[in-house]
C-alpha cells in the first residue's frame, strides 16, 4: 500500500515503476484503480438529484494519461489537461461503451 493515498478507500495515485534491463529502461506506470471502479458502480444505483453539477464519472488518473498519450501517438501533441479539448476527449470516451465502467450516472 502506497503513503500516497489521494483519499482513504478513494484509491491510490499513480506510481512510476523504473525497469533498467541491459542498457534498456521502461517506465511503467500503475495504479489501484479497484476502489474507484466499485464506488462507481455503486453510484450508479443511486438517483441524481439535479441536471446540473450532476456528478457523471470517477476517472482514474491513469486512464487520462492513456488517453492523453494516445492521442499523442496520433499525431495530437497539443492536447493538454483541462482544455475544451480535452473535455471532448473525456466526453467521447464516456459516451464508449468500453469505458461505461467509469461512469456514476447510468
Amino acid at each position: 500500500m502506497s503513503r500516497y493515498a489521494l483519499h482513504p478507500g478513494y484509491g491510490l495515485m499513480p506510481q512510476t515503476r523504473f525497469h533498467l534491463h541491459g542498457g534498456d529502461l521502461t517506465v511503467e506506470r500503475v495504479q489501484d484503480v479497484e476502489d474507484i471502479i466499485e464506488r462507481n458502480k455503486a453510484l450508479q444505483s443511486e438517483p441524481q438529484r439535479s441536471d446540473w453539477g450532476r456528478h457523471v464519472a470517477t476517472i482514474p488518473l491513469i486512464f487520462l494519461e492513456r488517453w492523453l498519450n494516445e492521442e499523442h501517438a496520433r499525431g495530437n501533441t497539443t492536447l493538454r489537461l483541462f482544455t475544451p479539448e480535452l473535455d471532448a476527449l473525456v466526453k467521447r470516451k464516456l459516451a464508449d461503451p468500453e469505458w461505461r465502467f467509469l461512469r456514476t450516472d447510468k
